[in-house]
């Protein structure tokens, strides 16, 4: 399903890593993307909106999660609604994500162990790429199974902001 079938709002927020489209229907966050990075949705149908509530909160949060720059304590974590759009198998994966605590890293290995598909590491590796929800969903704490950084979507430059942001090792 593509984004824009059920859109409320979008907006553009700017951050240190740079302008990062959010996306957002009814039940909660949908999109957050870096200009520029892979499988972003381009334009979207939704009017721009910053006051629609999920994205007023996904603002705040992602401001809060910046503002700790250079202290290598990141917030915990993000509490507002997601909406993600993706596959059962997607979703699964994205669910894992979030489980990777802040300043902790894992790699494709140990999410499909978690989900229970240890075969499944290359398709963890594409649903891990499509993931939606940049920062929020944390796809930048997973690692190659012998601890190298590998893709992200937004540009391995971020991947590593992201990390050392975290205070990960």
């Amino acid at each position: 399903m593509k984004p824009n079938n059920i859109l409320q709002a979008q907006c553009r927020i700017e951050t240190p890593l740079g302008p990062l489209l959010l996306a957002a229907t009814a039940r909660g966050l949908a999109g957050a993307w870096f200009d520029g990075q892979a499988h972003h949705p381009g334009e979207l149908a939704a009017p721009v909106e910053p006051t629609h509530p999920h994205l007023r909160q996904a603002t705040h949060e992602l401001a809060a999660y910046f503002s700790a720059a250079g202290t290598g304590q990141a917030p915990a974590g993000f509490t507002l609604a997601l909406d993600p759009q993706g596959t059962a198998f997607q979703q699964q994966v994205w669910l894992a994500l979030r489980a990777i605590a802040t300043g902790q890293t894992c790699s494709y290995g140990a999410i499909a162990r978690q989900i229970g598909r240890p075969s499944a590491v290359r398709a963890v590796g594409a649903a891990v790429g499509r993931n939606p929800l940049s920062v929020v969903v944390p796809c930048h704490r997973v690692l190659g199974g012998d601890g190298a950084l590998t893709g992200y979507a937004g540009g391995l430059d971020r991947k590593r902001a992201l990390l050392r942001h975290e205070g990960a090792r």
